[in-house]
């Protein structure tokens, strides 16, 4: 038997006796997303895998659990073979770059866009390392892990972290939090408040990042640090002739907004060091 008699076909052959038929397009498969009800055949596509397997990618999902959740399948079905060699990575989302040195991963972020789909994720490992990774429904994985090509263009959009969230608060008329790095985004969320960041840390914001906080009340967390500062500065000018007020605070206690909170203070208690922006009215404050 080939590898294309195996997972593929047998997949085509489980979704008929499902009742489910599909078209080819593009060289796929395409077929209604069920993890969706009543969407259109084209939601999910269903391919070969480039070294044998299927590679499924449902559009509305980004990713195929929710589809093999509604089929009875798990991410193993999707094989022709067991993954038993070293070489070879698990087809969950586990693996790290720097698992060969000992590493485990802690924490995953998600990048999305604003219709909530997958632009690009960063793993952290126990000994904090970040790795970034792009969807790639072609490998085994399902991601590829660098966000740029041979050649160093970016493939993937540059968007700000939890963008779905910031587009709400800019509709509920709630301030925005700018923290350093996404462990500090969750300590602030953790505290009922809308926040985010840039992957890559600190000097890795850009033009595109603050365009999305249009009109908008925002507040920066600032490190305690040289490069936390110089983060906070270059922040504030790409906001400048943008948001609607821009605060400076920092932790109370500690270096960051983790620290801040982990010490037993709330939000209230940031202290403020820069209103280089203050609402209209109120007079500006020199650093």
């Amino acid at each position: 038997m080939t590898t294309e008699t195996i997972a593929y076909n047998r997949l085509v052959e489980h979704l008929a006796g499902m009742g489910v038929r599909g078209r080819y397009q593009g060289g796929a498969l395409r077929v209604p997303g069920l993890c969706h009800d009543g969407d259109a055949p084209g939601t999910v596509a269903i391919r070969r895998g480039n070294n044998g397997g299927v590679v499924i990618h449902c559009h509305k999902c980004n990713d195929n659990r929710g589809f093999l959740e509604v089929i009875g399948w798990t991410e193993a079905d999707l094989f022709d073979e067991p993954l038993e060699r070293s070489r070879d990575r698990p087809a969950d989302d586990t693996w790290i770059p720097c698992r060969d040195r000992g590493h485990t991963r802690v924490a995953q972020y998600i990048y999305r866009d604003e219709n909530r789909l997958t632009v690009h994720g960063v793993t952290r490992c126990d000994r904090k390392c970040f790795a970034q990774w792009r969807p790639e429904p072609a490998t085994k994985s399902g991601r590829r892990w660098s966000l740029n090509d041979e050649h160093g263009n970016r493939l993937v959009r540059v968007v700000p972290y939890r963008l779905p969230q910031i587009l709400q608060a800019k509709e509920d008329d709630r301030v925005v939090w700018i923290a350093e790095g996404e462990k500090d985004v969750h300590a602030l969320v953790d505290h009922g408040l809308v926040a985010t960041c840039n992957a890559g840390g600190s000097g890795k914001w850009t033009a595109e990042h603050a365009r999305h906080l249009e009109g908008m009340d925002v507040t920066i967390v600032a490190d305690r640090d040289k490069p936390g500062r110089a983060h906070a500065l270059h922040v504030v000018e790409t906001l400048r002739g943008l948001a609607h007020s821009v605060y400076v605070v920092q932790a109370k206690t500690g270096k960051d907004a983790a620290d801040h909170f982990a010490a037993g203070h709330v939000d209230s208690e940031f202290l403020q060091v820069w209103a280089p922006i203050p609402h209209p009215g109120e007079r500006a404050v020199t650093q």
